[in-house]
């Protein structure tokens, strides 16, 4: 079905409203919500697979269960947020925040029910909170949809239907009880080993399921493709691109780097969930490993998709093709942090037991 509305998906620049409606009734968006409020609160493995086959939700661990219903109770319930473009301020007052800031990246923003704002706390206009180490002290806000100014800036090259797209708010008041801090202790009300999993870990467990299930199907059209497409070796070539040594030789790499590269993938998650229910925390080898198996993931599904992309030839660049649209997908997808090619330097140095100053 999701296949299907790909064309009226990139067109409305949205998820229609159908397809939405299914995979709430699937529980896709709440894979990481705790059991309490209805959810799955799914193992990475899982997690993983469901999202190359086919959000925000894991926040509600950390909320005051009255919240974390009223925000997620609903079974169309979507939280949509991103990173702020500048300092979004959360000043102190009696009982919550006034919080003004402008935010970035809001995937789902047009089918969300509600948005949550990272910003800094300040005891004052002036004044930034600070923690016992000096560092500022931040808090996710969390206000419903209508609350804020969202704006039409999600026009790019692939994952149009994300709808990814700027919003702000102006001396908005929020409670003290709808803000929190991804994995902050304090905050944290679920437990269970999927609460222990760093949330911008989560993010990469996401966006490694999205490069691979690209990759994936991208691959198998291609494949699919040179069973009747000719190599265009000349005026009146029969040979077809199956049939091809240099094709066939690409091809079997393609499958094992993807094959491999998923086999990783699939391994640490299974270990970081292992360590998660036993002690509770990765340790640091772990977590470069993973963060490895992460990001080589997608670079593995960038060369997959480069191949197939340049192996089909004229076909591949007309839209409508099997490989025009996942081919730009692919490539926006990569823009993403967890897609930096930076997390392998610091992988690196804590293969080397040094704690890297970029979180893993």
């Amino acid at each position: 079905m999701i296949e299907a509305a790909a064309d009226r998906t990139e067109k409305e620049r949205k998820i229609p409203a159908d397809v939405l409606s299914a995979m709430h009734a699937c529980g896709l968006f709440h894979m990481l919500l705790p059991v309490s409020l209805g959810g799955g609160a799914v193992d990475l493995v899982t997690f993983n697979q469901v999202v190359e086959a086919a959000a925000s939700s894991h926040a509600a661990g950390f909320l005051d269960p009255k919240v974390a219903y009223e925000v997620f109770g609903t079974p169309d319930a979507l939280m949509a947020w991103g990173p702020p473009a500048g300092v979004a301020k959360a000043i102190v007052v009696d009982g919550g925040y006034r919080v003004t800031g402008k935010w970035r990246f809001a995937s789902g923003s047009a089918n969300a029910t509600w948005m949550g704002g990272h910003s800094t706390v300040f005891e004052t206009a002036d004044k930034p909170r600070r923690d016992a180490k000096g560092n500022a002290v931040n808090r996710t806000m969390l206000f419903r949809r209508e609350q804020a100014n969202i704006k039409d800036t999600w026009h790019v090259i692939g994952l149009r239907g994300t709808s990814s797209n700027d919003y702000e708010v102006s001396d908005l008041f929020v409670p003290d009880e709808y803000t929190t801090w991804r994995d902050s202790t304090p905050d944290r009300r679920e437990s269970g080993p999927l609460y222990n999993i760093p949330l911008l870990t989560l993010y990469g467990v996401g966006f490694s399921g999205v490069a691979l299930g690209i990759a994936d199907s991208c691959l198998a059209a291609f494949m699919q493709l040179a069973q009747t497409k000719t190599s265009g070796g000349g005026v009146g070539s029969k040979a077809v691109l199956r049939d091809n040594a240099v094709i066939q030789s690409r091809v079997a790499r393609a499958c094992g780097r993807l094959e491999s590269a998923r086999a990783f993938l699939l391994q640490m998650l299974r270990e970081s969930w292992t360590a998660s229910a036993g002690t509770g925390a990765l340790s640091l080898e772990q977590r470069a490993r993973l963060r490895i198996a992460i990001t080589g993931a997608m670079e593995a599904a960038r060369k997959v998709v480069d191949f197939a992309y340049r192996a089909a030839g004229t076909t591949a660049i007309f839209e409508g093709s099997a490989f025009e649209r996942r081919f730009r997908d692919l490539h926006a997808l990569l823009a993403q942090g967890q897609a930096h090619l930076s997390n392998f330097e610091s992988a690196g140095q804590a293969l080397f037991g040094i704690e890297p100053a970029q979180r893993l």
